[in-house]
């Protein structure tokens, strides 16, 4: 059994990827932003962001890379019971909070919303799941999400996933054995690329398995990355990384699904290749970190207001400067919301339940 100083030497963070860190925030307010404009054109076609939905995709791999690094060398001497609790401090306060915020929101919605048609019980069964992440795509005017309440958890129950698997399985496994993984997934993926004709799904009940493909081969190829020490040192920086990876986003929706596959397969492994290499100045530190500090946050967050702003489009039908008005104040405020909910929620309750299992 761990004393309280080897718990203590086994929770301590490592040395961080500026870039990369940065990198996080730039995808999570990308979704934010796709999100909007998803809802106000919704054919792909016409949404100048229409791939931002791939940021998950990049999360993901990241997450692989991320993981392999702070665990690979210090999982054995932690221990799983240890591992797990880490994961669950660092992961379940913003699904709670998310859990929490879409309630409210379902609840008192002033631009409309359907709570009526749902008895007490079944929106308590539907927040108890969304609270112990355990899909249950139920609502259908909420599109058979596999978490009505707060949508983006979805991707969120696939990192639990990985999570587990990578602390029984591919912890253990060699590198050739992994590229053997690597290479499966990535036909899975191909595949649920050219059937679905889009690597957009994983959300709902109806395509709940393209994210086991999608989670599959990204978060095999960053650990991976990491494996094989696949770090280019550049001179790129924040701004450099930030312009590569918002054009994966900017591409045409008109691409189709193969170029949304090369951006899985190749773009986004040599993102994190770049970005875990590239040199960051002393200016840009800050502003990684603070991109980092809220992309959970945000990610985790912004939903509850994205149907409530769907209710208000479809009512309202606002055009314009208005609407422009909405989408960037709306943002700016979901980021300062976030910002508040790293530093009075979050933070505070991962250091109480951080101390709380040192102890």
């Amino acid at each position: 059994m761990l004393n309280t100083s080897s718990k203590a030497e086994i929770l301590q963070t490592k040395h961080h990827f500026d870039t990369l860190d940065g990198l996080r925030g730039v995808a999570a307010i990308s979704v934010v932003i796709f999100h909007f404009m998803e809802i106000i054109f919704p054919d792909p076609t016409q949404n100048f962001i229409g791939h931002g939905f791939m940021a998950v995709d990049f999360f993901f791999c990241l997450s692989g890379f991320v993981m392999a690094y702070a665990y690979d060398d210090r999982i054995e001497k932690m221990g799983l019971s240890t591992f797990f609790k880490a994961r669950i401090i660092r992961l379940h306060p913003l699904v709670v909070f998310g859990s929490i915020l879409g309630l409210l929101a379902f609840l008192f919605d002033p631009f409309g919303g359907s709570s009526d048609v749902y008895s007490t019980g079944r929106i308590l069964l539907i927040f108890i799941c969304s609270m112990l992440m355990i899909p249950f795509p139920v609502m259908e005017d909420r599109f058979f999400n596999l978490f009505g309440l707060n949508a983006p958890s979805w991707s969120l129950f696939w990192e639990y996933i990985a999570n587990i698997v990578y602390a029984l399985i591919l912890v253990k496994l060699s590198r050739r054995l992994l590229l053997i993984l690597y290479i499966i997934a990535g036909c899975w993926l191909a595949y649920v690329a050219s059937s679905a004709g889009s690597l957009l799904g994983g959300w709902a009940g109806s395509n709940f398995w393209d994210g086991a493909a999608r989670i599959s081969y990204s978060f095999l190829a960053g650990i991976l990355i990491f494996r094989y020490k696949l770090i280019v040192r550049n001179k790129l920086g924040f701004l450099g990384m930030t312009l590569l990876l918002i054009l994966a986003f900017l591409m045409p929706a008109n691409w189709g699904w193969l170029a949304e596959l090369v951006v899985v397969l190749a773009y986004f492994p040599l993102i994190i290749i770049l970005g875990a290499g590239a040199i960051t100045g002393l200016a840009a530190k800050s502003i990684c970190k603070f991109s980092a500090d809220i992309s959970y946050p945000l990610y985790m967050t912004h939903y509850a207001v994205m149907f409530m702003f769907l209710n208000y489009f479809t009512t309202y039908k606002p055009q314009g400067m208005l609407l422009t008005s909405i989408i960037v104040g709306g943002s700016l405020f979901l980021v300062l919301f976030a910002y508040l909910t790293m530093k009075c929620y979050d933070l505070p309750v991962r250091r109480y339940l951080t101390e709380k299992f040192r102890r």
